[in-house]
């Protein structure tokens, strides 16, 4: 059984990370046009990086929740038949002990050189412009991928979304592409599509199955019923092996 799960930050707002945008279409009090889009960085990189210093530093304030913890719990169970993609550039899934990973947008804990193209991983603040540590020059920037720019790990996401038997999105508007296009991509190649957020979000292509509520009840129920199918199937394929 393959399992591509994408998350968004409603699975991280339960740990007390703020959501992408509040109803007033603001990120944490800033218009998105002034700290996530290149343009911002090139008029204003001060008011950029100061932002994302503060979320950087606000990470060692939040701890990964049960939906985290059930998710690295699957990965335990399915190994490599597991892909976890994330929207959200927080360490909550490492942290949780999730490893088989692709931040397609970006991590906080990484910095970007725009000299040499170095990504180092970075827990201090950037608004006094330290130095890449693989080039010298004072070119670094938050490693987060800003509107306008192309998402990290497309090939390997849209390889296995194409080739999963599960597909589940969770915590996520289903607002934004690429992201949004991959539930209905799973479901064109045959592959069950599942929905858990708080509600029901407008797909294009109706998920199989919808779970409502916090992410920290419907993700762990749900991992633990595909750990017992994995075991189930797991037990048969020995069972036949050893009659044959």
């Amino acid at each position: 059984m393959r399992v591509v799960v994408l998350t968004g930050a409603g699975i991280s707002a339960e740990s007390g990370v703020p959501t992408f945008r509040d109803a007033d279409g603001l990120w944490e009090g800033h218009a998105v046009e002034d700290v996530a889009t290149p343009e911002a960085f090139d008029r204003d990189p001060d008011t950029v990086q100061r932002f994302y210093d503060a979320r950087r530093r606000a990470l060692a304030s939040v701890e990964p929740n049960p939906a985290h913890r059930a998710l690295a719990r699957l990965e335990g169970a399915l190994g490599d038949d597991l892909l976890l993609v994330t929207q959200n550039v927080d360490d909550l899934h490492e942290r949780a002990g999730s490893q088989r990973l692709v931040h397609m947008h970006g991590e906080l804990l990484r910095a970007l050189c725009a000299s040499c193209g170095a990504q180092p991983m970075w827990d201090a603040d950037l608004i006094d412009a330290p130095p890449c540590p693989a080039c010298g020059v004072t070119a670094l920037r938050p490693d987060v991928v800003w509107f306008g720019e192309m998402p990290y790990g497309l090939d390997r996401i849209e390889q296995a979304v194409i080739g999963c038997d599960v597909f589940a999105a969770i915590g996520t508007s289903g607002a934004v592409y690429p992201a949004a296009g991959y539930s209905a991509l799973a479901a064109a190649f045959g592959a069950h599509t599942v929905e858990l957020n708080l509600v029901p979000t407008d797909a294009l292509t109706p998920f199989d199955e919808v779970r409502t509520g916090p992410a920290s009840i419907t993700v762990p129920a749900w991992a633990d019923e595909l750990i017992a199918a994995a075991s189930a199937s797991t037990g048969r394929a020995e069972s036949d092996g050893m009659e044959r």
